[in-house]
């Protein structure tokens, strides 16, 4: 999911009504909310709305733990390059003279992360390329905050396109103004604007200013009451990474890329609390339409 820009603006006093009327769910921990049923149930409308736009796509769904490898962190030097995000596991061995110890876990930062390893064990990706869908992506990253849309356990509804260059470019191009579409029918001033991943230090900085020129990552942003909008949907288009990683490769031999979008599922339903009100039966039309999969 693509960093937010934290802001100042209504941000307090949206996360303190959130709150008052139990749709979020204090835990004492800031970015850490239980949600009310209204608040899952919108998040699930919202995977089905998704999935009608991409049932052309016909991905196949997969579904993984919240915990990888922590080696894999490691393999794709995210520990590298986000140690300020990452969340490591420990746990008790041994006698009662031990400590806790670091375990060979960690939680996932980004719900796309086991796709890749999971299609390279399968052999060579056909020319058409593949096509993942994981909905219900449980994800951490450690940035505790007092912003509600800044959330350190959310979902990710991952689309992930793996096959050749062209194949994965196209792809992510039409998806960048699906996205955009998408999310507008749902009554949320979407825009679209090229964007970078919140890396670590000076090494960082040079990592984020490639990313840009080379226009790798894109987000879809709406307001969420802070002062600059909030990033909802995010596409990172990672060219040869993953498949140099883990072996990817097509089956007449020329390299794979890779590209993900990540649609962040608590990020636009509280987008939606915030533009139509509090209350779903009183929301515009055409909105209830989309989200009950009335909308033709």
């Amino acid at each position: 999911m693509a960093e937010f820009r934290a802001g100042t603006g209504e941000q307090p006093a949206f996360l303190r009504e959130l709150l008052d009327r139990g749709i979020l769910i204090d835990s004492t921990i800031p970015g850490l909310y239980g949600r009310s049923r209204l608040f899952e149930e919108l998040r699930l409308q919202l995977i089905e709305v998704v999935r009608r736009v991409s049932a052309p796509d016909q991905p196949e769904r997969l579904a993984f733990p919240p915990l990888i490898p922590r080696r894999q962190l490691e393999e794709l030097g995210y520990l590298r390059s986000f140690p300020h995000l990452a969340g490591t596991v420990f746990s008790f061995e041994g006698d009662d003279a031990q400590d806790e110890q670091m375990t060979d876990m960690a939680l996932a930062p980004a719900a796309c992360y086991p796709v890749y390893p999971a299609i390279a064990a399968r052999g060579p990706v056909p020319a058409d390329g593949v096509t993942v869908e994981v909905a219900h992506g449980s994800v951490f990253r450690h940035e505790p905050s007092g912003d509600p849309a800044r959330m350190q356990y959310f979902h990710q509804l991952e689309m992930v396109r793996i096959g050749p260059p062209a194949v994965v470019e196209a792809w992510r191009d039409r998806w960048r103004d699906q996205a955009v579409a998408l999310l507008r029918s749902l009554g949320l001033d979407a825009e679209f604007d090229v964007a970078t991943d919140p890396f670590f230090g000076r090494a960082g900085r040079l990592l984020a200013r490639g990313q840009r020129a080379q226009q790798l990552k894109f987000e879809v942003q709406v307001p969420l009451g802070g002062d600059e909008p909030t990033a909802v949907a995010s596409f990172n288009y990672h060219q040869g990474h993953f498949a140099d990683v883990y072996g990817l490769r097509c089956e007449d031999g020329g390299e794979a890329h890779t590209a993900c979008l990540g649609f962040g599922q608590e990020r636009i339903v509280l987008a939606l609390l915030h533009q139509h009100g509090f209350e779903p039966a009183s929301w515009p039309r055409d909105v209830r339409a989309v989200l009950q999969g009335d909308d033709g």
